[in-house]
Parts: structure tokens; sequence; C-alpha cells
């Protein structure tokens, strides 16, 4: 699994790099959270593991935009930090999206099973994405099902989604097989 590593302490950075890489995994470094940021947004990681506390972005900013990133895969954040594991400081992490939370100095067997708990968590992620990007359509009139299990024309349900206008035509199938007929029947004397 690629995983984005971000933390500003180049010492705490390479046991965070070994660990992960001897867990076998990709490890993708940065120092702080907005070069990570900067990262994500040209290529997108499912596992971010950063410390709290950084210079420019911290790990809470940094988890902050990612979960308003809307549309995005789901990304798994794991915070890192020297911070007890105080009631408080969990609610802040939970507060700002954090999936977990590992003290320091870090523990490579919690590492490993907070990791195979994010390996689950993605792939149900990516089931439930496709499950909702399938849209239950009438094989008749292609009408579709919203969420409120409203049928509509399709026209109209991508329009609210996409914003995306339709100039309608006729194929030159449809034309033939359906058009023509009609102007057939309009033009028989009628009995």
């Amino acid at each position: 699994m690629k995983i984005l590593a971000v933390e500003d302490d180049a010492v705490s950075r390479a046991v965070l790099r070994q660990a992960l890489r001897k867990l076998g995994h990709e490890v993708i470094e940065v120092q702080n959270g907005e070069e990570a940021w900067k990262r994500l947004e040209k290529e997108p990681v499912r596992v971010v593991v950063s410390d709290w506390a950084m210079p420019h972005m911290d790990g809470l900013e940094l988890c902050r935009k990612i979960r308003a990133n809307v549309g995005a895969e789901y990304t798994y954040f794991i915070l890192l930090t020297a911070r007890d594991a105080t009631g408080e400081n969990q609610q802040a992490a939970a507060d700002a999206g954090v999936d977990d939370f590992l003290t320091k100095p870090l523990n490579f067997d919690e590492l490993w099973n907070r990791l195979r708990v994010a390996e689950r968590i993605l792939r149900y992620a990516t089931q439930v994405r496709q499950l909702e990007e399938m849209m239950p359509i009438c094989s008749y009139c292609k009408k579709i099902r919203d969420d409120q299990n409203y049928w509509q024309q399709i026209e109209g349900y991508i329009n609210e989604r996409t914003g995306s206008e339709f100039s309608h035509s006729v194929c030159p199938d449809c034309y033939q097989r359906v058009v023509i007929p009609e102007i057939e029947k309009l033009k028989a004397p009628s009995q």
C-alpha cells in the first residue's frame, strides 16, 4: 500500500519510513502538512501517517483539508504524536477527522495493527463508493431512481448532480426504426 508519511523531524521521519517499508509499504515522505497537501493534490494517497505538531500546517489542519475534499476517495488518516493520549487530545483529533491516534515513540506492532485496520476500512469504503455510483435505471423507460426512491427522467437526474444540460435529437437507428414508421402512419389514408 502507498502511504504518505508526514513528519518534520528528520530522525522521526526516518524511523517511520523504515517501519513502513519493513511492513512492506511504499512510502512517500514530506516534511509538513503544507507539502503533504500539495503532494495529495497531485497524487492521491489512501493512507496518511502524520505528525501532529509541524510548521506551516499541522496534522489536524491537514486532516481537516483532506476531509473537506468532497468527492475524493476516502483517505485513512493516522495521527502520530508525542502528546499524551488524553481524552482532550483524542477528541481534538477525532473532531478533525482523524481515524487513528498513535503516540510516540512509534510502536511497530501498534502501527502494523492500525495499518491492517486501514486496509480493511479502505476496501469497504471502495465497495460502498462503487455501490453508490451504481444508478438504478428502468430498462423500459430509462428513468432513474434517486436517493428518495423517486423515479425521474435521466436528464433531470444528471442535471441535478452535475449541472449538465441536454439537447435532444434522434439517432439514425431510431430515425429508421421509429420516426419513419410514424411518418408513414400519418401519411396512410385513414380507414
